[in-house]
């Protein structure tokens, strides 16, 4: 499938995370993070057309010495948005960390609405919101560090239940109706949401900022672990990137692999990645596609369930069909650096990028009719053959 994409280049303003609000509503997030660079860091909300041009609307700039925003979620309203932002040193050498803030968008305007303290930095201790995902009602948020994950309630981003604290490093995590999957270097971890987890009162205006106290009892239960499969070999340097669930069916999951090969004698091969179509029933491999020789860095399943986007660390950007995880589109150096960030739009129809290049690049996705399985397609073909011999071997004998 040949695709049009069309790159803007935004000066002094490396992207690190994105997300559509409505149908035609970008949100950025970018800058030069806690470093004394000069590149301020901001949100920014742009207007995405269905020609692919992009218009500024409002532009929100952070406090001098905050983080860039590093990761970010929309929520399902399309009015507003949640990221995570670390505080000021001036601030986190107080104990506090506002690193989990809410946003609402009115008339085109960004306005932070509120903020909660989920991750603690010290001075041996650096860490940031790396993860950010909102439930697919819109109740509630999961926030992440590097070892720790909260469940917020929305829109008062009280802790529900005590955090849940990992030994291994946390890149991912995804909602479905029932359950919560956090994602870390090593496993899956797959917890059910009861249906009694209700969010606690919202907090005081007095407790509304810093770190909050959760409440006594957790309300998500673990049911599983899932390890990384034996079958796709490798070393110790394997691991889980990304992790999400099908839009539309609960049943299908999706992760990202990369993947370090076992030494040679003659030399090292390059790392690999792939990408995983899982059954949640059964918690069970039905697919796996080899993606390419080096790392995907970002991951997105589309909203109507069609395809798969990511970004690699060989700078492409690239499609997968959904249900047979074939390679739909391309595209070879989309970014001159790293590829941070990748979304769809809700009507399915565009995808953008973002790099750490000062770019994005957005892609039109062409309608299709359906998805195609050329093993089956095959199978159909030949069985029509040995019919139609089968056939012409009887009028023979007739």
């Amino acid at each position: 499938m040949r695709v049009q994409h069309t790159a803007h280049a935004f000066p002094a303003f490396p992207v690190y995370s994105s997300s559509f609000v409505s149908e035609n509503q970008l949100i950025l997030g970018g800058g030069g993070g806690a470093s004394k660079s000069g590149i301020k860091n901001k949100l920014r909300l742009y207007t995405v057309r269905d020609d692919r041009s992009v218009e500024l609307n409002d532009e929100f700039e952070l406090e001098k010495g905050e983080d860039a925003p590093m990761s970010m979620a929309a929520h399902p309203d399309g009015k507003a948005f949640v990221c995570g932002v670390n505080s000021a040193i001036e601030v986190l050498q107080k104990g506090v960390n506002e690193n989990c803030r809410s946003f609402s968008i009115e008339n085109g305007k960004l306005s932070l609405t509120r903020t909660q303290g989920t991750i603690v930095v010290s001075d041996d201790k650096d860490d940031f919101q790396k993860v950010t995902v909102v439930s697919p009602d819109g109740k509630l948020i999961a926030v992440a560090g590097s070892n720790t994950l909260h469940v917020l309630s929305y829109p008062s981003l009280a802790p529900i239940g005590d955090p849940i604290k990992t030994e291994q490093e946390i890149y991912d995590a995804a909602f479905s109706k029932s359950q919560l999957v956090i994602a870390t270097t090593a496993n899956l971890q797959v917890y059910n949401i009861p249906e009694t987890a209700a969010p606690k009162p919202s907090p005081s205006k007095s407790k509304k900022k810093g770190k909050q106290k959760s409440t006594s009892n957790p309300t998500l239960v673990l049911d599983r672990t899932v390890e990384i499969p034996a079958s796709l070999g490798g070393s110790v340097g394997n691991t889980f990137r990304a992790a999400k669930f099908h839009a539309k069916d609960d049943s299908v999951f999706y992760t990202v692999m990369n993947t370090i090969p076992k030494r040679t004698r003659s030399k090292s091969s390059p790392k690999q990645a792939f990408v995983c179509k899982w059954n949640t029933e059964s918690w069970t491999i039905e697919k796996t596609r080899k993606v390419g020789d080096r790392s995907i860095t970002c991951f997105a399943v589309s909203p109507d369930g069609k395809f798969l986007g990511y970004g690699s660390s060989d700078l492409s950007v690239g499609l997968l069909d959904a249900v047979t995880l074939n390679p739909a589109a391309s595209i070879l150096k989309a970014h001159e650096f790293s590829v941070t960030t990748i979304v769809f739009n809700p009507s399915s129809k565009l995808l953008v990028s973002g790099g750490a290049d000062h770019s994005i690049r957005v892609v039109t996705i062409p309608e299709v009719t359906g998805s195609i399985d050329w093993s089956l397609m095959m199978f159909i073909l030949l069985a029509i053959v040995v019919l139609l011999i089968a056939f012409a071997v009887q009028r023979q004998i007739a």
